[in-house]
C-alpha cells in the first residue's frame, strides 16, 4: 500500500466512521481493506458493526477503533452510533441496511462545521425484495447521501433512479493475497490443510461467507446431494459463521451430506490453494469477495451467471444458472472430472484479475470523495 504524507501542518487528520450492517460479506471485506489503506494515509477510522464482523475481519488489528453495534435496530445500537458519529468528519455506510440504520442518528448529530454530517453510501448488492416499501427506503437513502458509490454500473443506475444527487461507479478490490512460499512449501501447506479438513484422498470444494439467508447456502446443500453417493465423496467446506449455522447443521446431519461448516478461518489463502473447486452460489452481491480472491489466486471457480458476475469474471470461471442447484452441481462435478479445464481456469483467473482495480486505487478514490464532501476545496492527498 502506498503511504502518503500526514495532513499538512495545522490541518487535523480526517476522521471517518465506517458502518456495516448484518451479514454484509462484500462490505465487510471491503471495509477491512479500506481501513488499512486509510490509516496508512493518516486518516482516523472508526468501524461500527456487529461483533462478529470484528471477529472475522480484525478491524482493530488494522489500527481502527471498533464500536460493536447490534445487528438489529435497538436503542443501544442508536446510542453507539451517535457516540461514534460525534467525532466524525464523514460517515460511510456500506449497504442499504447500514445506511438506513445511520440515517436517524445523522439527523441528530452535526458535522464539524455545524451543518449536517455528510453521508457516503456504497451499494454492494441489489435488494432481494421488490415493491413499494423497498423503493421508498432506497429512495430515502439515496436522496440523503452526499454521494452514492455503486460497485457496478447497474447499482449506479439504480441509485440514480432512486433520486441520488451524486452516484458514481466505484468498483472495489478484494484484500490482496499474502505472499506465499516456494512451490515445495505450497505443496506441503496444501497437504496439511487438506489433511486437517479430512480431504486428503477426496475432492475438496470450498465456499465462504456469512451463514445468512442472502448467501444461499441451502442451494449448496441441494447441490451436495448430487455427489453424496459418489466415491470418493467430494467434501464441501463452508467457511463463515452466522445466524443460520444451527439450521444448516441440522440439515447436514439429517440428510447425511458431505459438508463441513468450518466456522471462522484466518487462512483463506491457504484454503483457496488447497481447494479443487471454489463455489459462489449467491446471486445478490455484484462483486463477491470470494469470487475475486479465487480468480486472483488461480483457484477454479463456479459462480452464478448474473450480469454483474459475467462482466467481472469473463471467461475465467464456470458460470451456472442463478438459483439452480442442478446447474451448480453439474458444473462442480464437471470440473472435478476435468483436470485440464481446472488448469485452464487456474491460468485464466489471474489474467482476468489483473484488470481489476487495486486496493491502492480503491482507497485513493474513496479518500478523494471524503475530501470532497467533508473538506470542500481542500485536498487530503497531495497533487
Amino acid at each position: 500500500m502506498t503511504r502518503t504524507p500526514p495532513p499538512p501542518h495545522g490541518q487535523a487528520p480526517l476522521r471517518t466512521v465506517q458502518v456495516l450492517g448484518h451479514g454484509a460479506a462484500a462490505g465487510a471485506a471491503h471495509v477491512r481493506s479500506l481501513t488499512a489503506g486509510l490509516i496508512a494515509r493518516g486518516v482516523q477510522v472508526t468501524v461500527c458493526a456487529p461483533p462478529t464482523a470484528e471477529e472475522t475481519h480484525g478491524f482493530t488489528a488494522a489500527g481502527a477503533r471498533f464500536v460493536p453495534v447490534a445487528a438489529r435496530p435497538a436503542p443501544g445500537a442508536l446510542a453507539a452510533l451517535r457516540g461514534a458519529f460525534r467525532d466524525a468528519d464523514v460517515v460511510h455506510a456500506h449497504g442499504v441496511r447500514a445506511g438506513l440504520s445511520a440515517l436517524p442518528v445523522l439527523r441528530t448529530v452535526r458535522g464539524p462545521r455545524g451543518g449536517r454530517l455528510p453521508l457516503v453510501v456504497t451499494w454492494h448488492t441489489a435488494a432481494r425484495a421488490t415493491g413499494a416499501l423497498v423503493r421508498l427506503r432506497e429512495r430515502q437513502l439515496a436522496r440523503a447521501a452526499a454521494v452514492v458509490l455503486g460497485v457496478c454500473a447497474g447499482l449506479v443506475d439504480r441509485a440514480r433512479e432512486r433520486g441520488a444527487r451524486d452516484a458514481r461507479l466505484a468498483p472495489v478490490a478484494p484484500p490482496g493475497p499474502r505472499t506465499g512460499g516456494d512451490g515445495g512449501e505450497t505443496d506441503r501447506t496444501r497437504h496439511k490443510v487438506r489433511a486437517e479438513l479430512g480431504a486428503v484422498e477426496r475432492p475438496l470444494v470450498l465456499a465462504a461467507g456469512p451463514l445468512e439467508e442472502r448467501q444461499e447456502h441451502d442451494l449448496l446443500l441441494d447441490a451436495a446431494h448430487a455427489w453424496a453417493a459418489r466415491e470418493p465423496r467430494p467434501l464441501l467446506v463452508v467457511v463463515g459463521e452466522g445466524s443460520r449455522r444451527a439450521a444448516l447443521q441440522r440439515r447436514i446431519d439429517a440428510e447425511e451430506l458431505p459438508v463441513l461448516l468450518a466456522g471462522h478461518r484466518a487462512d483463506l489463502p491457504e484454503l483457496l490453494a488447497a481447494a479443487d473447486v471454489v463455489a459462489v452460489p449467491g446471486r445478490w452481491e455484484a462483486r463477491p469477495p470470494l469470487a475475486q480472491q479465487a480468480l486472483a489466486a488461480g483457484a477454479p471457480l463456479v459462480a452464478a451467471a448474473t450480469g454483474e458476475l459475467r462482466e467481472l469474471l469473463g471467461p475465467a470461471a464456470e458460470l451456472t444458472r442463478p438459483g439452480d442447484a442442478v446447474s451448480l452441481a453439474r458444473a462442480v462435478l464437471g470440473l472435478l472430472a476435468d483436470p485440464a479445464r481446472r488448469t485452464a481456469l487456474a491460468t485464466a483467473g489471474p489474467l482476468q484479475a489483473a484488470d481489476w482495480p487495486t486496493e491502492d486505487a480503491t482507497v485513493a478514490q474513496v479518500l478523494s470523495v471524503y475530501d470532497e464532501v467533508a473538506r470542500p476545496g481542500r485536498s487530503h492527498v497531495p497533487a
